[in-house]
């Protein structure tokens, strides 16, 4: 897996597991589920040969608990799931998240709602990866198109983990998850390592866990280091302890959670452009989609329809400027989707008054070319 210019072929949820560990994840909590079931799998295989644990947890609530207590415990630490999984993981990310908590969460995505269809695809959990646990919270979500791109947003998925202090979703799904591709393994040292701020002051009691250091991102002692710290998922002051009878300690908390991810988009963002230059029909889609997108571009053009794709690889936060930007140079927006209209509504918020359109498919299949060519052909004529 080391050796300069080594080429494999793998399938997404292998991508993913190997990718964690060339990230440095030493620590893996899982649930057996249907189309993620292989992460966990290899990731058991795996981590014992790099010093790493590998728990079979016995539920999806217990899975992320586990990771969590990891994190605290210094580990990097994931978990491998699908869109019923996620349901009944999202208290655990809520805390995650209020306590500030690198970890990272896989989303395969499978058709829903509740048990839906076990083993298609589908792209329904756009929203929840936001919205899914409550209150007001910040999120970072990465959506891979690729095997390939699997293996490097699974890295930069616990990168952004570590920076930022915060849980990061990777949004797979089961057809990328189980598609065999040939992929680069980068070599060690191409790629960006980063690990969370360690705190330098005495180990006493003049130590705050949440005190900010200037950047929003307060440094993470670890559980057993010498620091003692409170942690709970009740809003906190720079203590830890609950600011339950000071409104000002609890928005000061808020704004910072937010702030931490708002003020650094330019580097948590990402996305691909694709014939966005003269585009007068502005493709959004995110995924394996994606690519069933560029294929209808391309065969747009051949008939001198100007079409283009944005297709955010950081789902969350959204590419909001961006996507103003070539829809205000667009003619129509159409949002290309395995759901019923997620990314729609998204773009409709977003691009003021240029026409949004949309096509979905929602059946297990992935979203074709030809029907995307020919929404394409509708909204222009």
């Amino acid at each position: 897996m080391k050796n300069k210019n080594q080429y494999a072929i793998m399938t997404g949820n292998e991508a993913c597991a190997h990718g964690a560990i060339a990230a440095g994840m030493n620590f893996f909590a899982g649930y057996p589920i249907t189309p993620a079931t292989e992460i966990a799998e290899i990731a058991s295989a795996q981590l014992p040969k790099v010093g790493g644990k590998f728990m079979q947890m016995e539920d999806e609530i217990a899975s992320i608990a586990a990771i969590i207590g990891a994190s605290f415990a210094g580990a990097k630490a994931m978990t491998a799931t699908s869109g019923p999984g996620v349901s009944l993981m999202l208290e655990n990310l809520g805390y995650g998240i209020v306590a500030e908590v690198p970890i990272v969460l896989v989303d395969v995505m499978r058709q829903g709602p509740c048990q839906g269809v076990a083993t298609v695809p589908a792209q329904g959990d756009i929203m929840q990866a936001k919205w899914g646990t409550h209150g007001d919270h910040p999120a970072i979500a990465l959506a891979p198109a690729s095997v390939g791109e699997v293996y490097t947003e699974t890295i930069r998925a616990f990168n952004l983990a570590e920076k930022y202090r915060i849980p990061v979703m990777i949004l797979s799904d089961a057809m990328l998850a189980h598609m065999s591709e040939r992929i680069r393994i980068p070599e060690p040292g191409e790629y960006e390592i980063a690990n969370r701020k360690r705190p330098t002051q005495p180990k006493d009691d003049s130590y705050k866990p949440y005190a900010d250091d200037g950047t929003g991102i307060p440094p993470m002692a670890m559980f057993g280091d010498g620091y003692k710290w409170y942690v709970s998922g009740i809003i906190h002051d720079e203590t830890g302890f609950p600011t339950t009878n000071k409104p000002e300690q609890i928005e000061i908390q808020i704004k910072r959670l937010l702030s931490k991810i708002e003020n650094n988009r330019d580097d948590i963002e990402r996305y691909e452009e694709f014939m966005t230059d003269d585009a007068e029909i502005l493709l959004l889609s995110i995924g394996l989609v994606s690519r069933s997108s560029k294929t209808a571009i391309e065969q747009a053009r051949a008939e001198g329809i100007k079409a283009g794709l944005l297709r955010p690889i950081t789902l969350w936060p959204f590419p909001e400027r961006r996507l103003a930007e070539l829809a205000a140079k667009a003619k129509t927006v159409v949002a290309c989707e395995m759901n019923e209209g997620q990314l729609y509504h998204i773009a409709r918020e977003i691009v003021g008054t240029t026409p949004v359109a949309q096509v979905t498919q929602n059946d297990g299949k992935i979203l074709s070319a030809q029907k995307i060519l020919e929404k394409i052909r509708g909204v222009r004529s």
